[in-house]
């Protein structure tokens, strides 16, 4: 029976998070696991020995990467050695992306239009790297003063600098090199195509030819997942699905390849950290105050 989860789920309690840190001793262990957020997240590298999972994919940074990710899409950055590590990272919620948009500009755009993995990094300039990092360090300042006007600075800037970003991915024709070995994106994508199977150890060397052992350790090496682990959150990912879709609680178990509802309902809780019936009121209670919103805004044009 598959029990254990091994990714964090790392939920983003601000509506807009932004901070530029510099460290020698963090993420050097090479078992930390992938993790996920409820947010969008832009990670810019400038400087270190680092590598980025994102899902079926990993990249060997260089100062000036752009990294965009989605909410629920998995990743990790690995530091190779203690040289000193920097970054910019920004993670802002849906309703705050939202709210920064207009009806002509969606500024979710760059997430919308890449799939889990895959084209989420493009390579700022040198010039590029000090205009991003000076709206950045603008925005900071401003999410971290109480004093008047602050708060409307930051949104101005936050927008600015979103603007910046889709514009680089619209126009982007980087190609980064995936040195993810190809087994464990294959095993990914296997994974991911007979959710609702039973997915065995045995089935697994069937499919690909090598020992179990093997096939697992490299695995792990290169997620910090067991495979068990792994299919959990993949069915956990698919029963959201479901559930958003209006489907019972029992019908996402059923279909998401969870042979007992009560193993169900403790790793959904588990991963997501809300019961699956929590989540699918969630949902649809989000789903109308943005039908709503969405109605108010056109009624308002229209008077």
């Amino acid at each position: 029976m598959l029990q254990d989860t091994g990714h964090i789920f790392s939920p983003i309690r601000e509506e807009m998070i932004c901070f530029h840190n510099t460290s020698t001793t963090e993420l050097i262990d090479p078992t930390l696991p992938y993790h996920r957020h409820d947010a969008y997240e832009v990670y810019l590298f400038l400087r270190g020995n680092s590598l980025m999972y994102l899902e079926q994919s990993c990249y060997k940074l260089v100062p000036g990467d752009l990294i965009i990710i989605s909410p629920g899409e998995l990743h990790r950055c690995i530091c190779l050695d203690t040289q000193t590590y920097e970054r910019i990272g920004l993670n802002i919620k849906r309703t705050a992306l939202e709210k920064l948009s207009s009806a002509r500009t969606s500024l979710a755009s760059c997430f919308e239009t890449h799939a889990f993995g895959q084209n989420n990094l493009t390579r700022l300039t040198q010039e590029q790297m000090v205009f991003y990092t000076g709206l950045a360090e603008q925005l900071i300042s401003c999410l971290s003063s109480d004093e008047y006007g602050q708060d409307v600075l930051a949104e101005a800037y936050a927008a600015q600098l979103l603007v910046f970003i889709n514009t680089l991915y619209r126009s982007s024709t980087h190609s980064p090199d995936n040195i993810m070995p190809d087994l464990v994106s294959n095993t990914m994508s296997y994974i991911k195509s007979h959710l609702a199977e039973d997915i065995t150890s045995g089935r697994l060397e069937q499919e690909f030819h090598y020992s179990s052992k093997y096939i697992s350790r490299l695995f792990r090496e290169h997620t910090g997942l067991t495979i068990r682990s792994y299919i959990i959150d993949q069915r956990i990912s698919l029963a959201k699905s479901h559930l958003a879709a209006g489907k019972s609680v029992a019908e996402a178990c059923g279909l998401s390849g969870f042979s007992d509802y009560a193993n169900f309902i403790r790793s959904f809780k588990k991963t997501a950290g809300i019961s699956p019936g929590k989540y699918k009121t969630n949902m649809h209670s989000d789903r109308y105050r943005n039908e709503a919103a969405a109605a108010a805004g056109r009624i308002k044009r229209w008077s």
